[in-house]
């Protein structure tokens, strides 16, 4: 109970930093059309914070290996992504962000003292079965799960498989863009497909393998709460790295910021 409790009372310092910065919204929302990326500017050290954060952002390590077969899936992006991301949360709100990112096992004990938890190339998952009883745990407890990067009909049919196991029974369902995890920072009208980097600055092509077209989908819990997103057919995570790049398309990094830090408030709040 000890572990609950602390998840829900990361919730609540949370809930009320946001409640307090949500009245600049107007001042900081920007379009997604909106010159110039959301991402952090490239001209400056990454600066640290010297006080109690109010969260960290936290990527999950498992078991698993990359498309190529040779390096660790969960480390694709890491940490210059992670990072690029947390400067976009400081410029673009006033939550106060731990300053470097923290990667953590699902059998790590600590994970319950963070309610927010980012995964990469979930397509790759490969899940021992401590991992998925600590993942069930976890979201049951109030965690809630951010899944990301991952391509094409393999990776889906291999991430229902391992996500079934996590939860057995659950549904996973299409998102509507009227949901409020669309609309708890920005305002969020449609999906948009984020390619690798390679694509974006060379190419006019946005898909991997046959993933042609972004979802944004969910599974709730029983009360109704939503506990993962899935972000499938797209890359965030390479717009939030690349953001920082001259010439990389606007219109990607700011959708990439857009939906992660809608995602924070959805979930600190709920």
């Amino acid at each position: 109970m000890q572990r609950q409790r602390d998840v829900i009372s990361n919730n609540r310092i949370i809930l009320s930093a946001l409640l307090a910065f949500l009245g600049l919204m107007a001042a900081f929302a920007q379009p997604l059309n909106s010159p110039g990326p959301l991402g952090p500017p490239s001209d400056g050290p990454f600066t640290q914070y010297h006080g109690t954060p109010e969260f960290t952002f936290v990527r999950m390590v498992y078991t698993g290996l990359g498309p190529s077969g040779y390096y660790k899936a969960w480390y694709t992006d890491w940490p210059k992504s992670d990072r690029q991301f947390i400067l976009g949360v400081r410029r673009l709100t006033n939550i106060r962000v731990a300053s470097e990112p923290r990667t953590i096992a699902p059998t790590d004990p600590e994970m319950f003292d963070y309610p927010f938890i980012y995964s990469v190339e979930c397509g790759h998952w490969n899940l021992t079965e401590q991992e998925v009883t600590a993942l069930r745990e976890y979201l049951n407890r109030g965690g809630f799960l951010f899944c990301d990067d991952f391509w094409g009909s393999w990776e889906w049919t291999n991430f229902e498989r391992q996500i079934s196991r996590i939860l057995p029974g659950s549904k996973i369902v299409e998102l509507p863009m009227s949901h409020p995890i669309f609309h708890s920072y920005y305002n969020i009208n449609r999906i948009v497909q984020i390619p690798n980097v390679g694509n974006a600055m060379y190419s006019d092509q946005t898909h991997e393998q046959d993933g042609f077209h972004p979802h944004c989908r969910g599974i709730f819990d029983e009360r109704g709460r939503l506990i993962v997103i899935i972000n499938w057919n797209t890359d965030l995570g390479d717009a939030w790295e690349w953001a920082d790049l001259p010439g990389f398309p606007a219109r990607f990094s700011t959708y990439a910021y857009q939906i992660g830090i809608n995602a924070i408030v959805y979930a600190m709040s709920h």
